[in-house]
């Protein structure tokens, strides 16, 4: 079974200490993330919301596993 990939980068925002952030580095997980870093951004960057923007996401980005 192949392992997924991580790619490590260093955030830092508004003169604020930088933080190790791991992400996705490709498939789709990476378009998981991406569209939940959207609906973050179309929420107007309030905080508290993150796995319920994931959730969504994966809804959105994931396809369905029901059976028709």
């Amino acid at each position: 079974m192949a392992r997924a990939q991580t790619v490590e980068r260093t955030a830092s925002a508004g003169g604020r200490a930088s933080k190790s952030v791991t992400q996705p580095a490709n498939g789709i997980g990476a378009d998981v993330a991406r569209r939940a870093y959207d609906l973050y951004l179309a929420r107007g960057c309030e905080h508290g919301h993150d796995v319920d923007d994931w959730i969504q996401a994966e809804r959105e980005v994931r396809p369905s596993s029901t059976p028709e």
